[in-house]
């Protein structure tokens, strides 16, 4: 049978075991290098990898074996698949055994091989069976043999003739098919076809099959599977060497190391992840934190036992002994067989380690110092509103004053006078305090005031309203989120120290001057309060978790800013090729589907302590020109649409009066002739005008001379309006008819 028909039977084994890494043992000749490309492929069918190939020369010494030996007993994998000659083989498991490599001999050195008949007598009975039936199909009707055609004075006397009917029988045998003992005989190319593999368990003294291996049906533990009646991989219950019934993982530690050991990064600022502490007096190493505590977890819900202890990556003085890329490359370089921590997952480290499925998400988060606004400010009472709604709403008091003069002076005797400029400002601004009580005439005017005394409403309440909000809780000053801001006005930024955000911020756009980086929080507390002028920070960046963390011990001083930029998450690393990753990672997956990795975070990792009043209170805001856009929209409509029909209404009325003035001086200049027709404009409606009511300046400071002269008897009485006294007084009826 060919040799490469076994590779796919060896392959289902391995990965029936979920075996991982093999090493492959061969011979350097034609036969042992025939077979290496066929187990190559297939063990990449069942992602199952080499990790060294041994190859063992026929001529070899016995000294060259067992140094190879010993190599291989250094190494983690334990699943070797030997391919040599019977001497070479024999001498192989030979020194193995020397090595203390074949524990299944120590075990058992009872046992002998067998003398009874075996898989290759069946293959010889079968073929002999095959020869038969091919010569009773050919027959002997011709002659045995072709005539001797070499001369008799040949001096060759080994030339012999030839059949005529071995053609034919070749043609006959290769084409004969029937069952035999050994299974179904058919000949491809020469070999015999791929058939079943039985597997034996040998334990002691005796062989037990546990199954069988077939082209279609894979692995099974019936001997009469058909196709129809295949279920699934499964096989009988193997004793392993030593009388353990647990499948072995296929890998071991190697014999140079009693246990794995795993770096842990040290001083990394937040001792809920990671804390390493050394007692003075007997320099015992303690190692504590949500990362460990999360590791020892995951180790035990392995499918089997492995020993490891944790190393510091710490110099001689107790501070880490590089960067995290220094740690991973440790891993690579073998002074670690693990690295465990807040190690980010990065294409640079994935080159020198393997990662397990992250353990923690990913992400960069910006903080930045609050900053509030100062009650204290002699101009914090006009903060509640804009600078643009300020103006906005002092330019249409002034229109709306503007306006009622223009409608009412006309008409109504209080805004005429010397003070009519004072009433401009005086009615509109009084209203926004006072109820409005002056007398108002023509309904044009009621319509102005009407409208402004609604927009004044809701002013003031919004007013009243933000700035109560500012008095309560102080307002933050925005802060702006574009990180090209910093960068334009070169703010110092920090990180922490050793981790790869720097350059994570250096691909940003940063200057590696202006980045500058801390080990603990109480130092980040510090750069921020300072800021960048002052021999601080602006900005600090940070893995999103262990800003979550810094947030909840400085609640109200400090605030993310911006969107966080998407990284990786963190993992634990492995040296390249490391059995433990693919295992690892399923753990992680087990633990993260019954809940105990947010239990494990929950234990370590505590819930913002911060109450809400501790917590900055950013829901005032100042009130924008975009909010009273159709309050005043609608004031200014009314507005000038009154001013226009009463200016319309006057001209129109009045056109004689204006035409005359206009063409009653031609030597006067255009805007002496303006200046007549305002004065008119400004002069009282004679229908309005009442002298006797009138009370002009005059009168006002004789009435005020006569109450200084006169005695208290004068004034009124309880019950008596001031229309009496006057007519009691001679004087002051004189001074009413004047």
């Amino acid at each position: 049978i060919n040799d490469a028909a076994q590779v796919n039977a060896v392959a289902a084994i391995v990965k029936y075991f979920r075996w991982y890494q093999v090493v492959f043992v061969y011979e350097d000749s034609d036969y042992g290098n025939g077979i290496i490309p066929y187990l190559s492929n297939a063990f990449q069918q069942v992602n199952a990898r080499v990790s060294y190939r041994s190859v063992i020369p026929v001529s070899a010494s016995d000294d060259f074996i067992l140094q190879e030996m010993y190599k291989m007993k250094t190494m983690q994998t334990r699943v070797f698949v030997v391919h040599a000659s019977r001497p070479v083989a024999s001498r192989i498991f030979l020194k193995a055994k020397e090595a203390e490599m074949k524990k299944f001999a120590d075990d058992n050195p009872g046992i002998t091989p067998q003398e009874d008949i075996n898989l290759y007598g069946l293959w010889a009975y079968d073929t002999l069976w095959a020869l038969a039936m091919a010569a009773e199909k050919t027959g002997f009707k011709e002659p045995t043999s072709l005539p001797n055609t070499t001369s008799l004075n040949s001096t060759d006397m080994f030339i012999t003739g030839t059949s005529q009917t071995g053609s034919k029988l070749l043609a006959a045998m290769l084409e004969t098919k029937f069952e035999g003992l050994a299974g179904n005989f058919n000949l491809v190319n020469g070999q015999l076809e791929s058939s079943s593999f039985h597997m034996l368990n040998v334990n002691g003294n005796s062989l037990k099959e546990v199954g069988i291996w077939k082209p279609l049906l894979q692995i099974s533990s019936q001997r009469n599977t058909n196709l129809t009646g295949f279920v699934g991989e499964k096989l009988e219950n193997i004793i392993w060497p030593g009388g353990s019934r647990n499948v072995p993982k296929g890998w071991e530690v190697p014999v140079s190391g009693k246990k794995l050991r795993v770096g842990v990064p040290v001083d990394i600022g937040f001792a809920e992840y990671v804390n390493v502490q050394r007692d003075p007096q007997t320099n015992a190493t303690t190692i504590t934190g949500y990362y460990i505590d999360l590791f020892d977890s995951v180790m035990a819900a392995l499918p089997y036992s492995v020993r490891y202890e944790y190393a510091p990556f710490e110099k001689s003085d107790g501070s880490i002994a590089g960067s995290y890329d220094d740690l991973t490359y440790q891993v690579f370089n073998g002074e670690y067989d693990a690295a465990v921590g807040d190690i980010t997952i990065t294409g640079t480290r994935s080159q020198y380690v393997d990662f397990t499925l992250q353990i923690e998400e990913g992400g960069v988060t910006r903080t930045q110092r609050i900053e509030y606004e100062n009650p204290n400010d002699l101009l914090f009472f006009f903060k509640p509103l804009k600078l643009d709604l300020w103006l906005t709403a002092l330019a249409m008091l002034i229109l709306t004053g503007v306006a009622l003069w223009i409608l009412e002076h006309r008409h109504n005797e209080d805004f005429r006078g010397s003070h009519h400029a004072g009433l401009i400002f005086y009615v509109p601004f009084t209203s926004l305090v006072f109820a409005y009580r002056e007398k108002i005439v023509t309904n044009l005017a009621r319509v102005v005031i009407v409208v402004w005394i609604f927009v004044v409403l809701i002013l003031n309440s919004t007013y009243t309203a933000s700035l109560s909000a500012r008095l309560t809780a102080i307002k933050l000053l925005k802060v702006d989120t574009d990180v090209t801001t910093l960068i334009r006005n070169g703010d110092y930024v920090g990180c922490r120290e050793g981790t790869y955000i720097i350059e994570f911020l250096k691909r940003l756009g940063f200057d590696e001057s202006k980045i500058r980086t801390y080990k603990l929080p109480e130092d980040f507390d510090i750069a921020l309060s300072k800021g960048s002028g002052n021999g601080g920070i602006t900005a600090f960046f940070a893995r999103t978790p262990y800003m979550e963390l810094f947030l909840t011990r400085y609640c109200n001083k400090y605030m993310k800013v911006g969107t966080p930029y998407y990284t990786e998450g963190f993992a634990f690393a492995f040296p390249k090729g490391s059995p433990l990753v693919a295992d690892v990672s399923r753990a992680i997956i087990k633990l993260t589907d019954n809940h105990k990795i947010a239990e494990i975070k929950e234990r370590w990792i505590k819930q913002s302590a911060c109450s809400e009043d501790d917590l900055p209170n950013s829901s005032s805001a100042n009130i924008g020109l975009r909010s009273f856009t159709i309050l005043f929209s609608a004031t200014g409509i009314v507005t000038g649409f009154c001013l226009v029909y009463y200016m319309g209404s006057f001209f129109y009325s009045n056109k004689a009066k204006v035409k005359k003035i206009w063409n009653d001086e031609p030597k006067k200049t255009v805007w002496s002739k303006i200046g007549a027709i305002c004065t008119f404009f400004g002069s009282p409606d004679p229908k309005y005008i009442r002298p006797d009511k009138e009370m002009t300046w005059s009168k006002f400071r004789a009435v005020c001379k006569f109450f200084y002269e006169t005695d208290a008897k004068s004034f009124p009485r309880r019950g008596e309006d001031a229309v009496q006294v006057v007519r009691k007084n001679a004087p002051l009826r004189r001074l009413n008819s004047m």
